[in-house]
């Protein structure tokens, strides 16, 4: 099919059709003409708005015939792009909508020069499924997470015989192939233009809900959900941690509210009780390993019980579930917490963001070796899929950080645990100290 002569695509004209009005961040993106853009920035900022809306005015451009796609790790995640495309296309230009297969993601649409444009969705976990077919342009959304070998091999060869072009969107996760593409747009090389903003610089959002956020993130999370930055691929999840080390052994006071967190024993770890009071000061701690399940659960529940009952939190993952049970009977106060990758990575967090806030005192190295060296030892690492994955090193432990871990987070969800005491003179009912 041969183009009719003298038809263009405006696209600062499509753009006010559909009343998409990009912010400035977007508007640099949109105005490039590198072949390779590379997109990072922290959440919100619109770069899912920004990919689509490029994506539209590239299926609108006059071709016989152009194909293009939106790939992500999952369905889910392609389908954000995709769906924001076919959501426009259904509001504003229903008419040149030739088919809208839900079934398998594939929109096609009648080009301004009468050609035919495919846009489909693609998933990356079956890498075979792209293999093959030439295009004219690719949206990669949330890049980082994908393995290198996902661009390498079954991607960046689909642009080559069409002349197409791509544009990788993502929040940054390590400095990993995506990070070096971006340098490679920062100037290195004529064919890449690369970008990083932070969430703010998206001016439909409200500063000030991003700034409550940073209080409540540990720095590294807020660094790089937020201000879009690239973080190191490995290093300490735990700052300030010998500075945090300046605490003694504390014996139970009258009156005093206790937390506890408990991490159980597996084949080769120990299990580890750590006891905290109300300001997030470790009073005690008891690590142990081999002892009988009955042996155990006396000994914690004498612990927890000399602390004017702690209130416990304890390990129930797999064979956590009838220990906690047993505690429960023995009368200790405590709640079950399941360990998943998500629940222990709220657990991390939190305890990240208590030692950034100078909030957690632990006693000093000398009284509790252990347990200076596991926290402070404690790292997080980027994967190839750009997740963000916390371990002890090599041949160390991590029964003190879950330990305390737990702890921590009991002290920010148990129910008022104050104690009373009623004047039998007068009647007159207080709080013990």
């Amino acid at each position: 099919m041969k183009m009719p002569p003298g038809v263009r695509l405006s696209k600062r004209g499509l753009f006010q059709a559909i009343g998409y009005e990009p912010h400035p961040g977007q508007l640099a993106v949109h105005r490039s003409k590198a072949p390779r853009r590379v997109l990072c920035t922290g959440v919100r900022w619109g770069k899912t708005k920004c990919a689509a809306m490029e994506a539209l005015a590239a299926a609108m451009e006059p071709r016989p015939r152009s194909v293009g796609w939106v790939v992500s790790g999952t369905y889910d995640l392609a389908e954000r792009v995709y769906r924001e495309i076919a959501v426009c296309a259904a509001e504003h230009l229903r008419h040149r909508i030739v088919t809208l297969r839900e079934h398998d993601k594939k929109l096609v649409l009648t080009n301004v020069g009468g050609g035919q444009s495919e846009i489909r969705a693609k998933s990356a976990d079956n890498p075979m499924s792209l293999l093959g077919e030439g295009l004219d342009w690719l949206v990669v959304d949330e890049a980082a997470r994908l393995k290198p070998a996902i661009w390498e091999a079954h991607l960046s060869q689909r642009l080559v015989d069409r002349k197409g072009w791509a544009l990788l969107i993502s929040t940054p996760k390590g400095k990993g192939w995506l990070y070096s593409l971006w340098k490679r747009g920062q100037g290195e090389d004529p064919d890449y233009e690369s970008w990083n903003f932070p969430s703010w610089t998206n001016p439909r959002l409200d500063r000030a809900l991003i700034e409550a956020e940073r209080e409540r993130l540990p720095e590294r999370v807020f660094a790089q959900e937020y201000a879009g930055q690239f973080i190191e691929g490995s290093g300490s999840v735990f700052r300030y941690v010998r500075e945090a080390a300046t605490g003694d052994w504390q014996e139970p006071a009258k009156g005093e509210t206790y937390y506890a967190g408990l991490d159980l024993a597996k084949v080769n770890d120990f299990t580890v009780l750590t006891i905290l009071n109300k300001k997030r000061e470790v009073v005690f701690v008891d690590r142990f390993n081999k002892l009988d399940w009955g042996i155990q659960v006396q000994r914690i529940r004498a612990a927890t019980e000399r602390y004017n009952d702690a209130w416990t939190m304890v390990d129930s993952t797999g064979a956590g579930e009838p220990i906690y049970e047993a505690l429960c009977a023995e009368g200790v106060r405590a709640e079950g917490y399941a360990f998943t990758a998500r629940s222990k990575n709220d657990l991390v967090n939190n305890l990240a963001l208590r030692f950034e806030q100078r909030e957690i005192v632990l006693p000093r190295y000398e009284l509790c070796p252990t347990l200076v060296d596991e926290v402070e030892a404690f790292e997080f690492s980027v994967t190839d899929a750009g997740a963000i994955r916390t371990s002890a090193p090599g041949g160390m432990h991590d029964d003190h950080v879950a330990s305390l871990g737990l702890a921590a987070w009991a002290v920010e969800t148990a129910p008022d645990l104050t104690c009373y005491e009623m004047d039998m003179d007068t009647g007159v009912i207080t709080p013990m100290r």
